[in-house]
C-alpha cells in the first residue's frame, strides 16, 4: 500500500506565508504526478498546482505567481509554497500522486487533507 502524509498549514494573516509538504510512502516503484488540491466549504474539489516527475509545473489561474510547488524526487515529497495569501485560499488542501507500485499497478493516492485558514 501507500501512504500520503502531509504537514504544515494552519491559521495565517492574509499577506502571509505558509508551506506545505507531503510525503509518500509504502510499496513505491516510481511516481508520476504529485500535485495539491483544495476545497472550500461548499466548494467542489479544485487543483491547486501540480508537477510532472520531470519537473515541469501548472497553476491554477487564482495561485499563479503566489505559490510554487517543487517536488523532491529521492524523498517522494512535494512541496507547496504559499505566499500572499488571501482569504480566498482558505481551504482543506490534500495531496495527491500518481504512483505506480512494486506490484505494477498504476494508482492516484491522496493525503488525509490539511486547514488552511487565512483570515482578513
Amino acid at each position: 500500500q501507500v501512504q500520503l502524509v502531509e504537514s504544515g498549514g494552519g491559521l495565517v494573516q492574509a499577506g502571509g506565508s505558509l508551506g506545505l509538504s507531503c510525503a509518500a510512502s509504502g510499496r513505491i516503484f516510481s511516481i508520476n504526478t504529485m500535485g495539491w488540491y483544495r476545497q472550500a466549504p461548499g466548494k467542489q474539489r479544485e487543483l491547486v498546482a501540480s508537477i510532472f516527475s520531470g519537473g515541469s509545473t501548472q497553476y491554477a489561474d487564482s495561485v499563479k505567481g503566489r505559490f510554487a510547488i517543487s517536488r523532491d524526487n529521492a524523498k517522494n515529497t512535494v512541496y507547496l509554497q504559499m505566499n500572499t495569501l488571501k482569504p480566498e485560499d482558505t481551504a482543506v488542501y490534500y495531496c495527491n500522486a500518481d504512483v505506480r507500485t512494486l506490484m505494477g499497478r498504476v494508482d492516484a493516492y491522496w493525503g488525509q487533507g490539511t486547514q488552511v485558514t487565512v483570515s482578513s
